[in-house]
């Protein structure tokens, strides 16, 4: 469990810093410019999500039973999930989901935490799911308060959206049917 919550203490602080600290951000990233910045948060978020996954592996052994889910919560997560990877796609192809969703990352990251919290209630998966839904409350509220980063992306175009539906539904499909249980040894339809 340690090494979960290090992992997540890690990733979420390093997530974080846009929100708590975007100044100090800037100062590093003019002093030791964009691509060292870019190459020690992929460094530390590597390291992270290696903890995390370590962490959450170890806690299957053993794991501690905060809640039991319904039966119905099932469907309700997969319905929930569908529009996941259409906005985590949204966030780089511009186009009118992005502007609805105004940060498609973060709505996307929000239904999928959310959504499996309904679908577990392990310690380990309260702390992951819940970790993550709250961060991305607190970024999305912080975003009001602070300009936002332009994030990379493609040209904006016409079939920015039909390529964010298409392909979003397309990597929901593959996950559901086939990496979720080889990923994580557990089938969303079971």
């Amino acid at each position: 469990m340690y090494s979960l919550i290090a992992g997540l203490i890690l990733f979420l602080g390093t997530h974080s810093i846009s929100i708590v600290a975007p100044h100090w951000r800037d100062r590093v990233v003019a002093r030791t410019g964009g691509g060292a910045w870019r190459g020690m948060y992929s460094v530390l978020s590597l390291l992270s999500l290696l903890l995390i996954i370590h962490g959450f592996g170890l806690t299957r052994a053993a794991p501690i039973i905060w809640y039991r889910p319904a039966a119905w919560t099932h469907g309700v997560v997969r319905v929930l999930m569908l529009p996941v990877f259409p906005l985590l796609l949204a966030a780089y192809f511009p186009g009118r989901i992005q502007t609805a969703a105004k940060h498609p990352m973060l709505a996307a990251v929000k239904l999928w935490a959310f959504a499996h919290l309904l679908a577990n209630g392990t310690a380990a998966d309260v702390l992951l799911f819940g970790g993550f839904l709250a961060w991305a409350v607190i970024d999305r509220i912080s975003l009001k308060r602070r300009t936002p980063r332009a994030a990379p992306g493609v040209k904006a175009s016409k079939w920015n959206d039909a390529i964010v539906v298409v392909a979003g539904l397309a990597l929901y499909f593959v996950v559901v049917y086939w990496a979720h249980e080889r990923l994580f040894g557990v089938s969303p339809l079971a």
